[in-house]
């Protein structure tokens, strides 16, 4: 059998994903054949998680079953294709080196400033032995709704649309998972939501370092973005770098930083009082390469709860969305 041949028949498997052969949706990134006769394969799959098993077995079964080649290799990659007629969703992923910088708060006021500015968004609650995004938006915690598809139906606050482990988990039970059930729940997080239509992005709200949350981002969205949070003290600035850095190092495009806490501004005299020191968000900016988005204050939102609404902070916030509408081409 020839290479066109042996290409044309893995052509005509369907991905599941998407109903489609692998040649319709350009699912075959790779395809060699050693002069052993073992073929070499990488496909694109969409909801690799879902259904890489399933694919593997067909394919090991058409290559060395049906067509006789003595071995196949075969890797596999989430899928980029996009049905015509169909909007790609967009993720930017808010991430820090350690907690306590701020990292929700942020997330879930950028999502409020990008609601002020006409934009479709919601947020995956991946810091999930903290979660606290429905707790800051105020949301009003209870089991999620499903669609015919069994997809799950976000909560929706203010516009702003939320999945996290706080709709699954008791009150005031910890969360005690291991890395493979975190996986799973990604998967779902990831590949089981029906977001509203036209949502224009979704803001992933990561767990403080580099650990397997961030990684497996990186599986389940090859090309999102990143944000990165510190404050200005050196100590939380010197873990941002490396925040920062692995995600560089694993394909993601850092965009900006914002300097969380940054000063305070004395209402007596309305100058700022640098309370946890002053660079930090300066420094993180110049080792990887990229803009300080903004310096927020530290204070109480004047409305009551957490979000900031009008002043300063809101407007820094504002500032912060309309650099990633345009970073982000929304």
């Amino acid at each position: 059998m020839t290479y066109d041949e042996l290409r044309s028949k893995i052509e005509q498997i369907v991905d599941p994903g998407f109903n489609k052969t692998l040649k319709e949706v350009n699912g075959i990134k790779k395809l060699v054949v050693g002069p052993t006769g073992v073929a070499e394969l990488e496909i694109y799959l969409k909801d690799k998680s879902k259904y890489e098993q399933q694919m593997k077995i067909q394919i090991i079964k058409l290559v060395k079953i049906e067509l006789g080649f003595p071995g196949i290799k075969i890797d596999f990659f989430e899928s980029e294709f996009i049905p015509e007629g169909e909007k790609p969703i967009k993720y930017l992923a808010i991430a820090s080196g350690k907690g306590g910088v701020g990292k929700s708060s942020v997330t879930a006021n950028l999502a409020a400033a990008l609601i002020r500015q006409g934009k479709k968004v919601g947020i995956i609650d991946a810091d999930v032995y903290g979660a606290s995004i429905p707790y800051i938006l105020e949301v009003d915690v209870k089991p999620l709704s499903s669609t015919e598809d069994e997809k799950m139906i976000p909560l929706n606050k203010d516009g702003i649309e939320v999945i996290s482990t706080e709709f699954f988990m008791p009150p005031e039970k910890p969360l005690m998972w291991r890395g493979p059930m975190l996986g799973k729940m990604l998967v779902h997080f990831f590949n089981g939501v029906k977001w509203q239509e036209g949502i224009d992005l979704i803001l992933i709200d990561l767990p403080p370092g580099t650990g397997d949350v961030a990684l497996d981002v990186k599986t389940y969205v090859p090309k999102s973005k990143v944000l990165v949070v510190t404050t200005p003290h050196v100590n939380a600035a010197n873990v941002a770098v490396k925040a920062g850095l692995g995600a560089q190092h694993i394909g993601h495009d850092v965009i900006g930083v914002v300097e969380n806490m940054s000063y305070y501004l004395n209402p007596c005299n309305q100058k700022r009082e640098f309370i946890f020191g002053s660079g930090g968000g300066t420094t993180v900016a110049k080792k990887l390469g990229c803009e300080l988005y903004e310096q927020i204050p530290i204070g109480q939102p004047e409305e009551g709860g957490y979000l900031y609404k009008s002043g300063v902070t809101a407007k820094a916030y504002d500032a912060i969305a309309k650099k990633v509408i345009t970073e982000m081409e929304i």
